[in-house]
């Protein structure tokens, strides 16, 4: 019997590993499979998705991307280092997201990447921006998918009504 191959409309879960070409550092490791139907929406780069179109369960792969090509080269003006006192206790730790406004109204999110007894440093760059990385790709599942999941893009969980303090299925 043949594997299902990625193509449009199939069911895809995968896991992945993003790795620094230059220090070989773990970036961000994805372990839990990841679900997606193809072609109905890109949870990954353009380069890396199109690399997934004809592969099958089983299959590791890796996709070298040159993070500049897709967001840019690393702009220094959007790292901003302020006194502590002048920014709220919730944004005071280390990976916590700030959605920002210009007077414009445009919005762009910031991470909070540096604290210590003094000050908050929030940068707008892209985490991968000026990097060059290698996503490690594995395949773990590839099917038909349902009406239902190309619908929605991804799986379709049922969830419980709860009614009155009992679990009722629907």
């Amino acid at each position: 019997m043949k594997n299902d191959v990625i193509e449009a409309n199939k069911y895809v879960e995968l896991t992945y590993e993003v790795v620094d070409l230059k220090s070989g550092q773990l970036l961000t490791a994805i372990e839990y499979p990841l679900g997606y139907v193809h072609g109905v929406n890109e949870i990954l780069s353009p380069p890396v998705m199109s690399r997934l179109e004809g592969r099958s369960e089983g299959d590791l792969i890796e996709v070298p991307i040159d993070c500049n090509a897709i967001y840019g080269p690393r702009d220094e003006s959007l790292v901003i280092t302020d006194h502590i006192e002048n920014v709220p206790e919730e944004y005071r730790q280390v990976g916590t997201a700030i959605l920002m406004e210009n007077e414009r109204g445009q919005t762009k999110s910031f991470l909070v990447t540096r604290v210590d007894e003094k000050s908050v440093t929030i940068d707008g760059n892209n985490p991968l921006c000026g990097r060059e990385v290698i996503f490690k790709l594995a395949i773990r599942m590839v099917r038909d998918a349902t009406e239902e999941e190309i619908e929605h893009g991804g799986k379709v969980e049922t969830v419980p009504e709860v009614t009155g303090g009992r679990v009722v299925p629907i």
